[in-house]
C-alpha cells in the first residue's frame, strides 16, 4: 500500500527505477543511474487575518543518466507510465552517442556505494488542515501585532508543510531511497515611526512538528525584531569588530563550502586552493561534518551518487583537514569522494561557549549585523563586500539599529580573525552556527 502522504509506495519506486536500468542495459549502455521522486505539500499564507493563499504543490520525476564508456547522456520525464519511460531512456541514450568522451565521466566506484541505511527519523508527516493551517498563521501574526503599537503592517504568517520520497539506483546495484517531511512556520512583520517603515521576520522549520517553535514564539520574535530596527541611522566609516548574528553567520559557512568544493577547485576557482592541512580559520574554530544526526535537515546514509556518508572533522582547530568532493569532482582532482554529491551534511561548527550577550560583551564598541544584502563574494580571491544593517554596540550594549552600510575584507583574513563563536545555533539547514564575531573588517558608512 502506498503511504497516505503519497501516490506511489517505495516499491513502486524502486520498480521503475529497476524498469529504467533494465532499458539503459538492453540498449546498450555500459552504465546507468536512476533517481525517482515524489513530492507534495501545502502552503497557507494569511495576511491581517485575511487567507491571502492556499497553495498546494504535487510533482514527480524520473532522472535517467546513462554512459557509454565515457560518453554521457541524460533526460528526465514527470510522466511514469512504461512508453515515458522508454522514450526517457531513449532520448539519454541517443544524447549519450553524440557527446565528447570525459575521462572522469562514470558512476561513482562501486566500493563506496553504501551498504547500510539507519533510520534517521526524517519522515513525519503532519496532517495539519487548511483551516488549522490558517488558524495558526493568524496566532502568529497576532503576535507580531501585538509586540508595539509602531507595528501597522504585516506581509503575513505561513505555514508550508511539505513531503517527498525517492529512489536512487545505479549499475553496480545500489538501489535504495527514503521519504522526509519538513513543516515550517513563518511571519514578517513591518513596524512604522516617524514616516519611516522597517520590516523584519522570523521562521522556524523542522522535519516534526514537534520540533517548530510556536507560532506565538515566532510571532512575537518577528514584531520585536521589526520594531528595534526603527529610527535606524548609518556609523562612521573604519574599522571595527563584527559580530554575524547566528542567522547570517551561517552564510560565511557557506561561502567556506563554495571555496572548499569540488567544482570550485578543479576550475582552480577557489581561494582554499591546496589548503588541506592548513590554518584557514582561526585555531578556535572546529567544524564537523555528521551525516547521521536524528530529524537532521541535512542528514542521509548516503549522497546523491549511493556513496556512503561519514562523520568526519572538516576543521580542526583552525586546519583544513577535508574537502567536499563527488566521483567527478575527485576524479579532476586525484582524489577519492568525500560522499558529498549534493553538498554538505550538517556541519556542525562548535560553539567557544559563549552566549550572545556574552559576545556582545567581548564585541566591546562595533557593529552587530542581523542582514546582509548583496552578492559581493569573489571565492577565487576571497574579497568579500556586502550591503548590511544591524546594530551599534558600544560596552557590549546595543545603543542604536544601523543601515545603508557595507561591510568589507577577505574571506583568508575574516575566517583567521573569528574570536568566538556563541551557543546560539538556530536549527533551520544544513548549517549548524552560532553568532561568529570577527576581529575587525572594514565598515563603510558616513564620511
Amino acid at each position: 500500500m502506498a503511504d497516505s502522504s503519497f501516490s506511489f509506495s517505495q516499491t513502486q519506486l524502486q520498480s521503475l527505477a529497476q524498469d529504467a536500468l533494465d532499458l539503459a542495459k538492453k540498449a546498450g549502455a555500459s552504465a546507468c543511474e536512476v533517481d525517482v521522486s515524489e513530492g507534495r505539500g501545502q502552503t497557507v499564507t494569511v495576511r491581517l487575518s485575511e487567507v491571502e493563499t492556499i497553495e498546494y504543490n504535487q510533482d514527480k520525476g524520473v532522472g535517467v543518466t546513462v554512459y557509454f564508456g565515457q560518453r554521457k547522456g541524460h533526460a528526465s520525464t514527470s510522466d511514469f507510465s512504461p512508453t515515458a519511460l522508454a522514450d526517457t531512456v531513449a532520448a539519454a541514450v541517443n544524447i549519450a552517442r553524440f557527446t565528447a568522451e570525459d575521462d572522469c565521466a562514470g558512476l561513482a566506484e562501486a566500493s563506496s556505494m553504501a551498504t547500510e541505511f539507519p533510520d534517521l527519523d526524517l519522515y513525519h508527516p503532519w496532517g495539519v488542515s487548511v483551516e488549522e493551517a490558517i488558524e495558526l498563521a493568524r496566532e502568529a501574526e497576532r503576535a507580531a501585532l501585538a509586540v508595539d503599537k509602531r507595528i501597522a503592517n504585516s506581509e503575513g504568517g505561513t505555514v508550508s508543510t511539505q513531503t517527498s520520497q525517492f529512489v536512487y539506483a545505479n549499475s553496480h546495484g545500489f538501489l535504495a531511497g527514503f521519504p522526509t517531511s519538513r513543516h515550517s512556520l513563518s511571519v514578517a512583520a513591518v513596524a512604522e515611526a516617524g514616516g519611516a517603515m522597517q520590516r523584519d521576520y522570523w521562521y522556524s522549520v523542522a522535519r516534526h512538528v514537534d520540533d517548530l517553535d510556536s507560532a506565538l514564539a515566532v510571532g512575537r520574535k518577528a514584531g520585536e525584531r521589526a520594531v528595534a530596527r526603527l529610527n535606524a541611522r548609518r556609523v562612521k566609516t573604519g574599522r571595527y569588530p563584527v559580530l554575524f548574528e547566528a542567522p547570517v553567520a551561517a552564510s560565511l559557512i557557506g561561502h567556506f563550502v563554495s571555496a572548499a568544493s569540488g567544482g570550485s577547485l578543479y576550475r582552480r576557482s577557489s581561494f582554499l586552493l591546496d589548503a588541506l592541512g592548513q590554518p584557514v580559520f582561526s585555531d578556535r574554530v572546529t567544524i564537523d561534518e555528521d551525516p547521521f544526526l536524528l530529524r537532521g535537515l541535512g542528514s542521509s546514509a548516503f549522497d546523491n551518487e549511493g556513496v556512503a556518508t561519514n562523520a568526519r572533522r572538516l576543521v580542526d582547530a583552525g586546519v583544513l583537514e577535508g574537502y567536499f568532493l563527488s566521483s567527478y569532482s575527485a576524479r579532476k582532482l586525484g582524489a577519492a569522494t568525500t560522499g558529498n554529491a549534493g553538498g554538505p551534511h550538517n556541519l556542525i561548527v562548535h560553539s567557544t561557549g559563549e552566549s550572545f550577550d556574552e559576545l556582545l560583551a567581548e564585541l566591546g564598541t562595533g557593529l552587530l549585523v542581523t542582514e546582509l544584502m548583496g552578492q559581493g563574494i569573489n571565492l577565487v580571491t576571497g574579497d568579500y563586500s556586502r550591503g548590511a544593517s544591524g546594530f551599534w554596540v558600544e560596552n557590549g550594549q546595543i545603543v542604536y539599529p544601523v543601515e545603508e552600510i557595507t561591510i568589507a575584507g577577505n574571506l583568508r583574513d575574516m575566517y583567521r580573525q573569528i574570536v568566538a563563536v556563541g551557543d546560539d545555533a538556530l536549527n533551520r539547514g544544513a548549517k549548524l552556527v552560532g553568532s561568529i564575531l570577527v576581529e575587525s573588517m572594514t565598515v563603510a558608512g558616513e564620511a
